[in-house]
C-alpha cells in the first residue's frame, strides 16, 4: 500500500501485507462512530483495495473498546438541519459504502469487539464472514430516534431473516454475541479475534482469487431463492466458463498432478459479474 494513499485518511487506517488488506476504523475516542468524512474514507479504501492485485482478503476491524457506535452525534445534528435533497445525497453515500462492501470482489472478514450499533451492524452484515468477542453487543436503535434503519435494512434482513428483522428493528433492543450468532449476523464467538481469524485467512489465501470472486457474484444472483430455467442456464454457463478459464485450468491440472496451484494474482476477478 502506498504511503501517499494512507496519508490522505484521518479516520481509517489501511495496511496491506502478504495478501491481506486491513481497513481499521480509527476514531476510538468517538467509539468509531462514523460521519460523512469517515464514510468517504471507507469508500476510497474499498476502491483502493478492490483495484489492488496484491490484496486477496480484506479485514474490517476497529481500534478501541467498541467496533462502532453507529452514526456520529454531530453528523446527526447536521442531518436534522438538512433539507430532503441534502439528506438524500447524504444517505446515498452511506448506501454506496454498504453496496461496495457487499459487492467487494474479494473475501471480507469483520472482527467485532464491543458495541456494534446501527450502521455498524450493516457493515458487519455486508461482510462475508464475521467473528465477535463475547462482550460484543448489537442494536438497531433507529426507531428510538424516530428513524428507520433503511440503508442497511437489505443486508441486515438478508443475514438474520425477515422475521428476526421485524423484531429487532421494531424493538430496538440490544442483543449479545450469542444471539447474534444464532441470528447468523456473526459466524463465530472468540475473545482472541486475531487468532480466530488466522486459520480463516490462511484458508482464503490458499484458494483461487478468481474462484472466490465468482462465488460472490454467483451468490448475489441467487438471493431471491428462485430456481427456474434462467437460474439453471446461468449456473451452467458460470461453471462452464470458469472451467475453461486460466485459473480453472490451473486448479484442475494442479489437482490431477498432485501439486499446489499457482494462482495468478493479476486475474481479472470482475469477470464473475458478467
Amino acid at each position: 500500500m502506498t504511503t501517499e494513499f494512507s496519508s490522505t485518511l484521518n479516520y481509517v487506517n489501511c495496511t496491506l501485507s502478504n495478501g491481506v488488506g486491513e481497513m481499521v476504523l480509527d476514531r476510538a475516542d468517538k467509539h468509531n462512530a462514523f460521519d460523512e468524512v469517515m464514510i468517504g474514507e471507507m469508500i476510497s479504501a474499498l476502491e483502493y483495495f478492490a483495484k489492488s492485485a496484491a490484496c486477496q482478503v480484506l479485514i474490517l476491524k476497529a481500534n478501541g473498546k467498541n467496533f462502532s457506535a453507529g452514526a456520529d452525534l454531530n453528523w446527526m445534528r447536521k442531518q436534522a438541519k438538512m433539507d430532503f435533497k441534502q439528506n438524500l445525497n447524504d444517505a446515498n453515500e452511506l448506501a454506496k459504502l454498504m453496496s461496495q462492501l457487499d459487492k467487494f470482489p474479494k473475501p471480507t472478514l469483520a472482527l467485532v469487539q464491543g458495541a456494534a450499533f446501527g450502521g455498524a451492524l450493516g457493515l458487519i452484515c455486508c461482510c462475508d464472514i464475521a467473528i465477535a468477542n463475547q462482550r460484543a453487543s448489537f442494536c438497531l436503535s433507529e426507531v428510538k430516534l424516530g428513524l428507520i434503519p433503511a440503508v442497511i435494512s437489505p443486508y441486515v434482513t438478508r443475514a438474520m431473516g425477515q422475521r428476526a428483522a421485524r423484531r429487532y428493528m421494531l424493538t430496538a433492543e440490544r442483543f449479545d454475541s450469542v444471539k447474534a450468532q444464532e441470528l447468523q449476523v456473526i459466524h463465530e464467538i472468540n475473545d482472541d479475534l486475531e487468532r480466530a481469524a488466522e486459520p480463516i485467512i490462511n484458508q482464503l489465501i490458499s484458494n483461487s482469487p478468481q474462484g472466490m470472486a465468482w462465488v460472490k457474484t454467483l451468490l448475489s444472483t441467487l438471493e431471491d431463492g428462485v430456481i427456474d430455467q434462467q437460474t439453471l442456464d446461468h449456473t451452467s454457463e458460470r461453471i462452464a466458463k470458469i472451467r475453461v478459464s486460466d485459473e480453472g485450468q490451473e486448479g484442475l491440472n494442479a489437482f490431477f498432478e498432485k501439486r499446489s496451484p499457482k494462482w495468478n494474482s493479476s486475474t481479472d476477478n470482475t469477470q464473475g459479474a458478467k
